[in-house]
């Protein structure tokens, strides 16, 4: 019986040659064959794509085989393929359904099996728990096996993230940009644009190495503190970075300093609200900055909240009209485009709305900053013992009047406890922040994470670590 092989809300993942192996993809692959085979039309086809973490493309090829001896046809990636890409295909060539072989930010020695369903998103829960749910049945042989036809997914995809934004605009714009693909599945894209409509830029970290030396394929420090230095000496406007499959963006300004994911949300929200005038809601996750209350409110657009993790913004844009919905971890998606996170056009609008605003992305945040009140923001991961995690979540959930120093106003626990604190050192500036604290367990492993936004730097960072004081207090406010 497989223990091993468990789907999580994306798909599943583990460490190459201990549990991601050759004959555990195969569990999977006959579990997603078992899912199309019983749930969506088989013979539309499956495409398959892979990043460049060791043995991706071989991987991939396992999965082709599994779904073309159930009689499945696969169109399998020619080359390193983003998962958006994938997702694109998927939706494009009308297919049953996608698999992308990455394990996207987490280190090397991971790899990882996601699904993507037909209209060009992760699978729904109730898709994921029923491709869980065919795990242990047996896969029975098609008569012949299907084709099993190699295809360049990348054409089409780049048409359209090229159709998506004014090329023309940011040439004349004179910007020069570093594209840092930390190695991962986005190498050649965004560079590729720029170059061939004669946009400056410079590709950095984007060979193939499948151990990302010396970082998490992942766009937040520390993981990016060389791109910090790249851009000053490269002298560069702005650093624009994707994750290991390219569907997470981070940025760094002119100056060497980062911007958070919030910042680059917040800088695309307002663009598209006062340039495009699309329609639709804008969804945030639990975690994610208040900036983008305040500047949905500005336009008369309807702000939904919800928990933390993309497949609440892809069940929303399913439902209802979604104009863009976003992630505190860099996953930002636009539904005109896919129900799906797309670093690598989130890349392409953030060097548009420099080029129709006339500035460099620190200008883009300073004026958002100054506009909408001073939001900065932090994040602590901390790995603790498990009863020493539960303690502090069962206190945090006690109904505090104060914590870290500071009385607590309110509390909201969508996904989490989060406290509303008065903060004095926030008292007196110009339409500052609200200050809050939110806590979240892991529900898989011995983890919590703290987060704060308040109205400066100092501020969250003592805040922070009164809280991380709060948790190895054993939960004593």
């Amino acid at each position: 019986m497989n223990t091993v092989v468990k789907f999580g809300t994306d798909g599943w993942r583990g460490i190459i040659a201990d549990d991601f192996t050759y004959e555990n993809v195969r569990v999977a692959s006959r579990a997603i064959a078992l899912y199309v085979l019983r749930h969506e039309t088989a013979q539309a086809g499956v495409c398959v794509g892979y990043d460049t973490r060791f043995g991706s493309r071989s991987f991939a090829r396992v999965v082709a085989e599994v779904l073309s001896g159930a009689g499945i046809p696969v169109a399998l990636s020619s080359k390193v393929t983003p998962t958006p890409e994938l997702s694109f295909a998927v939706r494009s060539r009308k297919a049953a359904g996608g698999v992308m072989i990455t394990s996207s930010h987490n280190p090397a020695e991971w790899n990882g099996v996601k699904y993507k369903a037909g209209y060009g998103g992760s699978g729904s829960p109730a898709i994921i728990a029923a491709i869980e749910s065919y795990l242990l049945q047996e896969l029975p042989a098609a008569a012949t096996p299907a084709r099993i036809e190699e295809v360049d997914f990348s054409p089409p995809y780049i048409a359209a993230v090229e159709s998506f934004v004014d090329l023309a605009a940011i040439r004349r714009s004179g910007y020069r940009f570093l594209i840092d693909t930390m190695y991962g599945a986005g190498k050649g894209y965004v560079a590729g644009i720029f170059g061939r409509a004669g946009i400056p830029c410079v590709e950095f970290r984007s060979e193939l190495n499948p151990a990302f030396p010396g970082i998490n394929p992942e766009p937040i420090l520390p993981h990016i503190a060389a791109t910090q230095r790249a851009v000053v000496a490269e002298r560069c406007d702005a650093g624009l970075i994707t994750d290991g499959d390219a569907d997470r963006i981070g940025a760094v300004d002119e100056n060497g300093n980062v911007v958070d994911a919030h910042k680059i949300y917040a800088v695309i929200l307002d663009w598209l609200l006062r340039r495009k005038q699309w329609p639709g809601d804008v969804t945030r996750a639990f975690n994610t900055t208040r900036m983008l209350d305040r500047i949905a409110a500005r336009h008369g657009r309807r702000l939904l909240e919800h928990g933390i993790g993309f497949k609440y913004v892809v069940d929303l844009m399913l439902e209802r009209e979604i104009l863009i919905g976003g992630e505190e971890s860099g996953g930002i998606g636009i539904s005109r485009h896919l129900p799906e996170r797309d670093g690598l056009l989130n890349s392409l609008l953030i060097a548009n709305v420099m080029a129709d605003e006339r500035k460099t992305l620190g200008e883009l945040v300073a004026a958002l900053q100054a506009e909408y009140g001073e939001h900065q923001y932090g994040r602590i991961d901390m790995h603790i013992p498990e009863p020493l995690k539960q303690a502090a979540i069962a206190r945090a959930g006690s109904g505090l009047s104060e914590i870290a120093g500071l009385k607590v106003l309110r509390t909201e626990s969508l996904d989490g406890t989060k406290f509303f604190l008065e903060n004095p050192a926030c008292a007196g500036r110009p339409n500052a922040a609200e200050t809050w604290l939110l806590l979240r367990a892991s529900g898989t492993e011995p983890l919590l994470r703290v987060y704060c936004e308040s109205c400066s730097v100092e501020s969250v960072q003592r805040i922070l670590e009164a809280a991380r004081d709060f948790v190895l207090a054993g939960g004593v406010a």
